[in-house]
């Protein structure tokens, strides 16, 4: 792909039609329906409407344009701190932007996991969530690792949501998700009668309480680690 992406920059016409934002938006809408891995330039250059050739301009290679992809979902990020709030609804907030734009991108979750986080969006995302974090009292080394674990839980809930499969159509996932539920249902109930009960929520789930829940408990842990090392105990 490497040497295929290799080229001098595009004709006037195809530069001008473009921007980089119109590229990487057309891009993501590809890699949100068909996957990252079937994301290729040419193909990208023929949903455009333009040559290959045109897309050099903006992006040395597919690499460079998946880091591009990456810059712009954290570019969707909220990183406007509320200071009328308190310190962990100011990271709650931010965590539960970080999950819609995770939920808004298929590819999202992958492109955050496999791609550099030291653009510029990435980095103001990072500094607001430190910001928040050193304001509540915590240490470098804390806030550091708190503010990394806010990330992998955002990204882990998206995942782990039941019957999380992006690169499948509506019908596939709910036949996966009747699937499931008829398998619970049917093991031993003398063995599994827990599991048989919850047949239904095991095989599917409610957004709503996934996520909910999920923001509730690292929010109550970051909370409770802050009183217990001492740091802002009131919790203001």
């Amino acid at each position: 792909m490497d040497a295929e992406l290799r080229s001098s920059e595009p004709d006037g016409e195809g530069r001008a039609r473009l921007s980089k934002r119109a590229v990487v938006d057309r891009a993501l809408k590809l890699a949100d329906t068909d996957g990252l891995d079937a994301l290729t330039i040419r193909k990208l250059a023929q949903d455009l409407g333009v040559t290959p050739m045109a897309l050099y301009w903006h992006f040395r290679s597919k690499d460079d344009l998946l880091e591009g992809m990456a810059e712009q979902v954290w570019g969707e990020i909220d990183v406007h701190i509320d200071p009328s709030v308190p310190w962990w609804a100011q990271l709650q907030g931010g965590l539960e932007s970080l999950i819609r734009v995770l939920r808004a991108h298929s590819s999202a979750p992958q492109l955050v996991l496999e791609h550099e986080k030291r653009n510029e969006a990435a980095l103001r995302a990072t500094e607001a969530t430190l910001a928040i974090l050193r304001s509540a009292g915590f240490d470098l080394q804390y806030a550091a690792e708190i503010a990394r674990s806010t990330l992998w839980t955002g990204i882990m809930l998206v995942m782990s949501e039941a019957g999380y499969k992006p690169e499948l159509a509506e019908e596939e996932r709910t036949e996966l998700h009747r699937q499931s539920e008829i398998y619970f249902r049917m093991l031993p109930s003398a063995r599994y009668p827990r599991l048989v009960e919850a047949a239904a929520p095991m095989a599917d789930c409610d957004p709503d309480i996934h996520y909910r829940l999920g923001v509730e408990m690292f929010i109550a842990g970051v909370r409770a680690m802050a009183e217990q090392h001492g740091q802002d105990p009131a919790g203001s």
